[in-house]
């Protein structure tokens, strides 16, 4: 990261408007949702970036790329400090905040279930992590992102990889089987059919939910065992009158087949699941409207 002064047309470029922001607009959210598994947050952040480029002395930037992704990389840490003392004392369940996607830098790091995964690292363990095995940066750029040594970025990766490789699901289903056990357990809830709920869910599935503890009959424990989400659900269709045009279909949600409801078009709930490559093994439905408004993040 060198910090020579660039030739005078870039300077007043920089100082008149945000093309070069711009350029890398798309780069800063996709590092800071994966860091934070918040699109409130990562917009929040990315906004804060801007204040400080445009506040910056363009004479000390040449490499504006280097230099947006220290800002937003050590925003987001400052912000996860924050964040994971709220989350310990969150009702319930805490979920990523689900986002559309088109064209991600890299689907498998913006899954729900791997956001999840994350969690279990160490902000500087998430930070190297991503950075690396996602958008590419060396070990050199990552130290001086980080304030810390080449040395230092590779043990931290090597932690990462550990825990992730640790926690990962042990069998990934093709996207043509996610969707089809994933249709197949949307028809069964749709018609309150227990027996045929239970056939497309492993034994030991787990159901996550996640609605701040807005919602009366709120989950606010995970629920396991494939009798248990069965007539969960099954009971829980009961209690959605028809009246309520509630309109529900099956769309990518972080790069991946997930339901989505919505009513009078304002999105009501995501459900998310994981397989085991035979049988849905688990389940995660986002029913906190503050996170529900489906933000578009690469």
């Amino acid at each position: 990261m060198r910090h020579l002064a660039p030739p005078e047309e870039e300077r007043n470029d920089r100082r008149m408007g945000g093309d070069e922001f711009e350029q890398y607009r798309r780069l800063l959210m996709g590092i800071a949702y994966r860091m934070l598994a918040s699109s409130t947050e990562a917009e929040d952040a990315v906004q804060d970036a801007w204040l400080r480029w445009q506040s910056a002395n363009p004479a000390a930037i040449v490499d504006a790329r280097a230099w947006l992704s220290t800002t937003i990389v050590r925003l987001c840490l400052d912000r996860l400090k924050s964040a994971r003392a709220r989350r310990e004392t969150y009702p319930g369940v805490w979920l990523p905040e689900p986002v559309l996607t088109t064209i991600p830098f890299d689907v498998e790091s913006i899954k729900i279930g791997f956001l999840v995964l994350l969690e279990r690292l160490n902000p500087k363990e998430r930070a190297v992590f991503l950075l690396h095995k996602v958008f590419d940066y060396s070990h050199a750029e990552i130290g001086e992102i980080l304030d810390i040594s080449e040395a230092a970025s590779r043990q931290l990766l090597h932690r990462a990889e550990k825990h992730v490789a640790a926690s990962r699901p042990r069998f990934e289903a093709s996207r043509e089987t996610h969707e089809r056990l994933l249709s197949a357990f949307l028809a069964a809830v749709s018609r309150g059919d227990v027996d045929a709920i239970s056939s497309v869910l492993a034994e030991d599935v787990v159901l996550y939910g996640d609605n701040a503890g807005k919602e009366r009959g709120a989950i606010l424990r995970p629920i396991a065992g494939r009798a248990n989400v069965a007539r969960f659900f099954a009971k829980r269709v009961v209690g959605l009158p028809a009246s309520h045009g509630l309109e529900v279909e099956i769309t990518d949600v972080n790069g991946w087949p997930a339901i989505v409801a919505r009513s009078g078009g304002a999105v009501t709930f995501v459900i998310n699941i994981e397989t085991d490559g035979a049988k849905i093994a688990t389940i995660r439905s986002i029913l906190n409207p503050d996170k529900l408004l489906l933000r578009r993040v690469s």
